[in-house]
């Protein structure tokens, strides 16, 4: 029999030990959800003696944090699956003759989506040091340290984003990163009302201190951009996180930063202002409860559309003759399986 300084001897190794093994014990099981997915675009009758009608739809990918499956289409005309820039896919169509009446277009789909784990207790997961080595070779890295349209990396953003790890006393590349997290998620208010939030327009973010999750990651990523830590963009969908089916109503967004020792690091910096209590949480995480659709801001489509690049790509985007066309849309899940 063990006496009982022994037995609480034991267990104050045990959870010393467990403490010490967590981070490992967290990246090897991340928490997964299974769905089907829906997605209908309505695109409406173009105007009278319109000649050509283009139709991009975002298709969700495979990568790292998701699997796609059982992907099928449903169109009256001939449409392909393109290949965009950053592993992005969108579907592509162009009828023979303009449609006489609006044209519906379903795509359905079988999301697996993992948990995208990176940092526990402000420290790299166990295998983030073998990930990182991996994706130094990202070809795409320049892009992420480049500035998107409306979220130039000029003097006074830099001189903002220094002021910021200053105030920290930040030293390495994942300190600042932690530091402007910790600073946004401070300063800035999850709040949709007025104009201008939406849009991901790092000048408006920063003086509104307002806005969605766009508009939260524009300070992010420029921030970090700023500072020559390599940041990137994401956009899809949420899920609630009660299991269930029903409709998306609206997009999501999240991003990443790079850094040699840890490779790239989810951060949700909008759903840590939403959820105080996961603020900890969405620094090295993402949740189970989304689907990427299109990585990068300032898209170009393919085949390339005549308007200018997108401000990001989540939504139907339709030409009628090169003139932007508005689509109806409706995204609906319904849960198979959880884990």
């Amino acid at each position: 029999m063990i006496s009982p300084a022994i037995r609480v001897g034991l267990l104050g190794a045990a959870a010393a030990l467990s403490g010490f093994g967590a981070s490992a014990q967290i990246a090897a099981a991340p928490r997964s959800r299974i769905f089907a997915l829906t997605s209908t675009a309505t695109v409406p009758v173009p105007p009278a003696g319109t000649q050509t009608l283009d139709l991009w739809l975002p298709v969700p990918h495979t990568d790292a944090n998701q699997d796609v499956a059982d992907l099928k289409i449903e169109s009256p005309v001939p449409y392909k699956i393109e290949k965009g820039a950053f592993g992005n896919q969108m579907l592509h169509l162009r009828p023979a003759a303009v449609p006489t009446a609006p044209l519906v277009v379903k795509l359905t789909a079988q999301i697996t989506r993992r948990e995208h784990l990176n940092l526990r207790a402000n420290g790299p997961t166990a295998d983030a040091a073998s990930k990182a080595k991996k994706e130094r070779t990202d070809p795409d890295m320049a892009r992420w340290l480049a500035p998107d349209r409306l979220v130039p990396l000029d003097a006074k953003i830099k001189q903002q984003a220094e002021e910021v790890v200053a105030k920290a006393h930040a030293k390495t590349p994942l300190e600042k990163a932690r530091a402007i997290y910790e600073h946004v998620v401070s300063t800035v208010a999850y709040d949709k009302t007025g104009q201008g939030w939406g849009r991901g327009d790092i000048y408006y973010a920063c003086d509104a201190r307002r806005g969605n999750c766009t508009d939260f990651h524009a300070i992010v990523i420029g921030y970090c951009r700023a500072l020559g830590i390599p940041a990137r963009f994401s956009i899809g969908l949420p899920l609630p996180v009660g299991r269930g089916k029903g409709e998306i109503k609206g997009y999501h967004c999240w991003a990443e930063f790079f850094t040699p020792e840890t490779g790239w690091v989810p951060v949700d910096a909008s759903e840590a202002a939403k959820n105080p209590d996961k603020r900890a949480y969405f620094f090295g995480a993402h949740d189970e409860n989304r689907v990427e659709f299109t990585r990068g801001r300032d898209v170009e489509l393919t085949p390339k559309q005549a308007g200018p690049p997108l401000n990001y790509f989540v939504y139907p985007y339709a030409e009628a003759d090169g003139q932007p066309l508005e689509v109806a849309l409706n995204y609906e899940y319904s849960d198979i399986t959880a884990q």
